[in-house]
């Protein structure tokens, strides 16, 4: 029965909502650019990156994160960073994508968006002519910095909205409050861009609260403490915000002890419109597919599941209504 599902799920057409190009680099490519660029990594080989993928907290995860990010530094990195992705999409059919990217990690260390910006969309655009694939890209601000920061960052990308659908809010959720940037997401919201925001893993339901009334969010990245809180699942489901759910990214920074306690079906239980995602694949363990593989195998999850968390990554999305149907009419 578990082979059956995992084949149902590896050939039904599938969106991905929540994931972070920079968290999709491979220890392969890391490691290549490192050399290119004579960046010292403390490893030795791609065994010793990925026995350092072992993280005790989003903190101790984010310290890698970052340092991994450092070896980008040209638009023909960025380029092989997307197209790689987008190539895992296309093996796990993953039709469409919202794709996040941190605009700080690299201005920070003086790289524009006049380089990562062209690199993401050859490789887009590339993607597209070749297979069809259908992406849209979130510029995400780092909430551990001032949102003076987040200010200056959408006003630097004023030039490149046209290929910027959304504003996201992640890093280090932990006294970062959702209300730290109330501004700047309402300055995002005149431009005409929707909202989303990391809120609910590692901080409390109260954060959910603020990215939903301070943000006006579209949808909450992970909010799986929001089941902490009734009065919060009321007002999600009312309202239809959606939960871009990362399960092995939760059990990896030990949100849940294992995933046998994850509480996803829970979440579909109470009504809430949860998705399933891969979050930073190379550094969790997995892509889409191995996500939903991990639910198969560790809960009793049954396809009447299945069926609605995939058709919720269409509905969640922010393709246009004609494009959701057509894909919602293929799942079966």
């Amino acid at each position: 029965m578990k082979n059956e599902l995992k084949e149902w799920v590896s050939r039904v057409p599938k969106a991905e909502l929540h994931l972070h190009i920079e968290g999709s680099l491979e220890p392969e490519l890391m490691m290549s650019l490192a050399l290119k660029h004579g960046v010292e990594l403390p490893y030795s080989s791609i065994e010793e990156v990925r026995s350092a993928y072992d993280f005790h907290n989003l903190q101790s995860f984010l310290d890698l994160y970052y340092f991994g990010a450092s070896v980008l530094r040209d638009e023909d990195d960025f380029y092989q960073l997307m197209y790689a992705y987008l190539q895992k999409c296309r093996e796990d059919n993953v039709v469409h994508a919202e794709i996040m990217f941190d605009p700080q990690t690299h201005t920070q260390r003086n790289i524009g968006f006049e380089v990562f910006m062209p690199g993401f969309a050859r490789a887009i655009k590339q993607a597209e002519k070749e297979w069809g694939q259908s992406c849209l890209l979130i510029m995400s601000f780092l909430r551990h910095l001032s949102e003076e920061s987040a200010m200056q960052t959408l006003e630097e990308a004023r030039h490149y909205l046209a290929m910027i659908t959304a504003v996201g809010l992640d890093s280090s959720e932990l006294g970062n409050p959702p209300e730290k940037f109330e501004r700047v997401f309402a300055k995002a919201r005149a431009y005409g861009l929707k909202r989303v925001a990391h809120a609910g893993e590692e901080g409390p339901p109260a954060y959910v609260w603020g990215a939903t009334k301070s943000l006006a969010v579209d949808r909450i990245d992970h909010g799986v403490r929001s089941i902490e809180d009734a009065k919060l699942v009321a007002h999600l489901v009312k309202q239809q915000i959606p939960l871009t759910v990362c399960p092995l990214s939760n059990t990896k920074l030990k949100v849940f002890g294992h995933m046998t306690e994850h509480n996803i079906l829970q979440l579909l239980e109470h009504g809430l419109v949860a998705t399933v995602n891969a979050d930073d694949p190379s550094y969790f363990g997995g892509y889409l597919n191995d996500n939903y593989f991990a639910l198969i195998d560790h809960l009793p999850i049954e396809k009447s599941h299945l069926v609605q968390l995939v058709k919720n990554s269409f509905s969640a999305s922010f393709l246009p209504e004609k494009v959701k149907q057509s894909w919602l009419a293929k799942i079966i």
